[in-house]
């Protein structure tokens, strides 16, 4: 149970996030149109979580890494998590948007 909760909120194993995105990751952003729009990371998509699973059409590849963020980590490590329910296989929470940018720079 722990380590799920560790994973869930991107504790478990280390992804380096630069290079994964080198190889075709996407970032899915899934907090509000307005925080959004208060500053993101260039290139990530915007999905807020509560409209995540309406829009599963703009994530077509279920084998394609995908790295949520949000403001603090919890919607995006929920966002994680309703993925990895979906049958999305390489999901991993990327945390908050301004951390995350950083690690990518």
């Amino acid at each position: 149970m722990l380590k799920a909760i560790k994973n869930a909120l991107g504790l478990g194993p280390k992804l380096d996030y630069k290079q994964a995105l080198k190889n075709g990751a996407i970032i899915i952003d899934v907090r509000s149109k307005g925080e959004y729009a208060g500053g993101h990371i260039p290139g990530s998509i915007n999905i807020p979580v509560e409209s995540l699973i309406g829009n599963l059409n703009k994530l077509n590849n279920k084998n394609q890494t995908i790295i949520t963020c949000c403001a603090s980590g919890m919607r995006s490590g929920s966002a994680k998590m309703m993925l990895k329910g979906k049958g999305y296989t390489d999901v991993h929470n990327g945390g908050s948007w301004f951390s995350l940018g950083k690690k990518i720079m």
